[in-house]
């Protein structure tokens, strides 16, 4: 898939092997390829719409709506923010070590890192 998209336009990450990225004009389309999962993104709805229909005339896929988990991470979209959380994971691993009645301590670090 990725081979594809480079084929089309679309250039490689520079860091990580698996994010592509086009741009057109002042927009960005940021696609995050993991083995058979695609996450994507864009400032453009007409992109979003492109990529839908190259993706679609190769691969046989099914769009999804809203990204609420992916990679063990829950994602929380507002109009004006995006929010990445593990509470998920953490409810599963406090139950795993019986730590359900545990007490919550604050994240020791700045929220504006």
């Amino acid at each position: 898939m990725s081979n594809f998209l480079i084929k089309n336009s679309f250039k490689r990450g520079k860091v990580d092997n698996t994010l592509i990225l086009k741009s057109k004009g002042e927009h960005l389309l940021i696609v995050q390829v993991y083995v058979a999962d695609i996450i994507f993104g864009t400032t453009d709805n007409d992109l979003c719409d492109e990529f839908s229909k190259l993706i679609r005339s190769e691969f046989e896929m099914s769009m999804m709506d809203e990204l609420n988990f992916f990679l063990g991470l829950q994602i929380k979209q507002t109009s004006n923010r995006t929010m990445i959380h593990q509470q998920k994971y953490v409810k599963e691993f406090t139950k795993r070590f019986g730590m359900e009645s545990a007490k919550p301590r604050d994240t020791p670090i700045s929220p504006s890192i």
